[in-house]
């Protein structure tokens, strides 16, 4: 019988109080969650955890989103690594600007409960996320 890997995700954003309710939720949906507040510490950490899908802010101080998401995608391992970005921006540009900087998907602030889980499960998928409350 195959055990499944718990997946593990990386959340960048310098509010703590985001970091805090998108870990909650996270972890209740199974996943191992590593926090970073800003780009800069995202990438070291992304290197350091090698996680199966990556959340960043698109404003965070000393390095962004944007900024990330170029350096991590630079590296071959994190080429096809899902990165999400989270902003509090619902201007379409900015959308569209997620996609053609390197992002995988774009999640607006505030978002719900049910809609970060299944932006979760959409790059990770539902089953293993599940597995490890059985």
């Amino acid at each position: 019988m195959l055990t499944a890997r718990i997946k593990k995700v990386l959340l960048a954003d310098d509010d703590a109080s985001i970091r805090r309710l998108i870990r909650t939720v996270l972890e209740k949906s199974g996943y191992l969650v590593f926090e970073a507040r800003n780009g800069a510490e995202a990438v070291c950490k992304a290197s350091e955890h090698l996680p199966d899908l990556i959340i960043l802010d698109m404003n965070m101080p000393i390095l962004d989103g944007f900024g990330a998401v170029k350096v991590l995608r630079s590296d071959p391992q994190f080429a096809a690594t899902p990165i999400v970005a989270i902003s509090a921006s619902t201007i379409r540009d900015e959308h569209d600007s997620a996609f053609a900087g390197g992002f995988s998907s774009h999640v607006a602030k505030p978002m719900t409960l049910t809609e970060l889980r299944s932006e979760a499960e959409r790059w990770l998928g539902r089953e293993l996320a599940h597995a490890s409350r059985r």
